[in-house]
């Protein structure tokens, strides 16, 4: 008995006869090792550890059920090419790979937990051979900046998928997708909010197909009753690695401007700020009943990249304690300094770490990412040392800093590393999924999530 795959039959033929006959055999049949999995990972060394878990946890699993074991890739090593994170770059890479050999991509991140044997029977209930987009869907309940205002008369008519609970493509359409790329490149424009960035492109105004929601890819936690009935979870735990950094370790940066000094700074005070050990204002003028501190640096009403800069100049100097980490916010940044500190003891501040919400500039076309600084970044000292030595500087005193830095970190090729606890956006505006699954660091808002 043979399998002609090319057109969903078993071959048979008898050796005595010189007979072959066909039995139509089901194209929703789907063997794990058609199934490629890609781990969302990250070059970060706590990052890949935690891909490489899951990577484990996959392969174990198939052994145990004896089956053969599926492509398991861990997406920062499939190319060098940075923009591979907002996915569409990297379907030109899976089409020629496994286009021909694989009938599903599965993408995961990498705390994203997965019951094998019941994402094989979720698989088998769809005909690999059409153009599926399936995922646990989510929709804006109103039109949101982060979103260009996408379908605001009914905000609710679009769905995107929830990446932490997996999301996969059929190779059909991935084999689609590529042929549209290699017909127009990709645009240079800004990754911010890539789940719903990627929705778009595959639906391309109707003439593609919309996400199919799937019941069983759950973002529960794994501990749950109701988890029972999910091929994929979340994990239970926010990442703790040890003891949390010390709060005198941390030294804080926040940055404003005199017309901000009697609403915005006030609000700091009174809240998170009380949990700072070592924390300095910033602003354009010297206030000390506040104390704010005037770096020289006028203040700007687009960029900030001279106060930036300056601030890590300041950093590395004697006026300031020695400390491995480096927080630097806006004076609208609210903080729950506890929760960084034990985030951070995951993370080794003797290697070069740029750590907040990433977003990406120019991905399809040999971009850069960077940390959106409404949300927070984070540095180890190392990489404030590294930046200032390359001779990285702003272009001006508005330019975007944030923009600016991952220009810089880019050209040294220093990872920018994306943790789906920081975020720059409204409460109001976050899918209420992705309120109660995730427990925040920080929000660009006067509402903090506890």
């Amino acid at each position: 008995v043979t399998l002609d795959k090319c057109h969903g039959l078993y071959s048979v033929t008898s050796m005595s006869q010189h007979v072959k006959s066909y039995v139509f055999f089901s194209v929703f049949v789907v063997d794990l090792r058609e199934v490629v999995f890609v781990i969302q990972s990250q070059r970060n060394s706590f990052h890949v550890q935690q891909a490489e878990k899951l990577r484990k946890d996959l392969l174990l699993q198939a052994q145990a059920v004896q089956e053969s074991p599926p492509v398991i890739l861990l997406l920062h090593t499939l190319t060098d090419n940075e923009g591979d994170w907002s996915i569409l770059p990297l379907l030109p890479y899976l089409s020629s790979q496994f286009g021909k050999n694989s009938s599903w991509i599965m993408f995961l991140e990498e705390g994203t937990r997965v019951k094998l044997h019941k994402l094989h029977e979720v698989l088998k209930k769809f005909d690999r051979r059409k153009e599926w987009f399936l995922g646990k869907p989510l929709h804006d309940e109103e039109s949101t900046i982060i979103h260009h205002y996408a379908f605001s008369e009914n905000p609710a008519a679009f769905e995107y998928p929830d990446f932490s609970a997996g999301w996969a493509l059929s190779i059909s359409l991935v084999n689609s997708l590529t042929s549209k790329i290699e017909e127009e490149p990709l645009k240079s424009d800004f990754t911010i909010d890539l789940k719903h960035e990627v929705a778009l492109y595959i639906w391309e105004d109707g003439k593609g197909p919309r996400l199919t929601g799937v019941a069983e890819l759950c973002t529960l936690p794994e501990d749950k009753p109701r988890a029972q009935y999910c091929a994929t979870t979340v994990s239970s735990h926010s990442p703790v690695c040890g003891q949390p950094v010390k709060s005198d370790n941390i030294f804080v940066a926040v940055k404003t401007c005199k017309k901000f000094h009697s609403d915005r700074v006030p609000v700091v005070k009174k809240t998170w700020a009380k949990r700072a050990s070592l924390l300095e204002y910033y602003s354009d003028y010297a206030d000390p009943s506040i104390p704010t501190i005037d770096l020289g640096v006028p203040n700007t009403e687009r960029g900030h990249c001279g106060k930036t800069f300056a601030i890590l100049r300041r950093f590395l100097s004697s006026h300031v304690p020695k400390t491995d980490w480096l927080l630097i916010v806006d004076d609208d940044t609210l903080i729950s300094l506890p929760r960084l500190q034990a985030l951070l003891s995951c993370y080794d501040s003797s290697e070069l770490v740029c750590l907040g919400e990433r977003y990406g500039y120019g991905l399809g076309q040999g971009g850069y990412s960077y940390i959106t600084g409404g949300g927070g970044m984070v540095f180890s000292r190392e990489a404030v040392v590294q930046l200032l030595v390359s001779g990285c500087k702003c272009y001006s005193n508005d330019a975007p800093d944030d923009m600016v830095l991952g220009m810089c970190l880019n050209a040294l090729r220093v990872p920018v590393t994306h943790s789906p606890l920081f975020h720059q956006f409204l409460s109001h505006t976050v899918p209420s999924s992705i309120r109660y699954t995730h427990t925040h660091t920080h929000t660009h808002t006067h509402t903090l999530f506890t």
